[in-house]
């Protein structure tokens, strides 16, 4: 089963994140994936607010890097004019720079490339875990509709999985939530949430499973192959 952040390691992640910190502190002081991090502050602060204070921790990381290389510049003891003019200019360009940043006249606005979002090692491990390598919890729940069939997706379906190729886009999934409220705040109004109380029947039904095209389950931030 996988490493799950507690409700006091989403706050702080949250507070941190929204103080300044970056992606990557985050991320080395909690021990978790990238993609972990930004999946909890994108769920806890919504994608709107998420993208504002991130554009604003890169700001504050530009301004620092330009005042490191302003500090090159000055040496101990007298400064020369020709040293006293390079700071000079160095500072106006930081100025405007800033001021680019914080009023671009550019309207159009930046994409994060994939690559933030996610791991670039490892990626075909990150891709599934064969069923028998997982310790699946005692209870986990499902979406099914009024028949009781299962809700099938594909895994392109998911944003989160689009780095994969095509052809693993195009395989099809089914979902389990290890939470009941998450599982509820998903379900639609003609389907229902039912609960698995023995959830090693996945393993007995996994040919069954597979003789119907379904390869992947998916749970949480796991991906796994049947």
């Amino acid at each position: 089963m996988p490493k799950k952040l507690s409700d006091n390691q989403k706050e702080e992640i949250v507070k941190f994140f929204t103080e300044g910190k970056t992606i990557d502190q985050l991320s080395k002081e909690f021990n978790f994936t990238k993609l972990t991090i930004v999946n909890n502050l994108k769920k806890n602060l919504g994608k709107e607010k998420y993208k504002e204070f991130f554009e604003k921790s890169k700001l504050a990381s530009q301004t620092i890097d330009l005042k490191e290389n302003n500090k090159s510049f000055v040496c101990e003891g007298n400064l020369s004019n020709k040293s006293k003019n390079d700071i000079l200019t160095n500072e106006i360009i930081l100025n405007q720079n800033l001021q680019e940043e914080i009023a671009p006249a550019n309207p159009f606005m930046e994409i994060l490339p994939l690559t933030f979002d996610i791991e670039n090692t490892k990626q075909k491990d990150l891709s599934s875990v064969p069923i028998g390598d997982v310790n699946f919890p005692n209870i986990v729940y499902m979406i099914v509709d009024k028949k009781i069939e299962l809700e099938v997706k594909y895994l392109k379906d998911f944003p989160n999985w689009q780095f994969l190729s095509k052809d693993e886009l195009n395989r099809k999934t089914i979902e389990i939530y290890l939470d009941l409220k998450i599982a509820k705040r998903f379900c639609k109004k003609e389907q229902k949430v039912i609960k698995v109380p023995n959830t090693d029947v996945f393993r007995t039904v996994a040919p069954i499973l597979s003789s119907r095209g379904i390869t992947r389950i998916i749970s949480a931030d796991q991906l796994i192959a049947l």
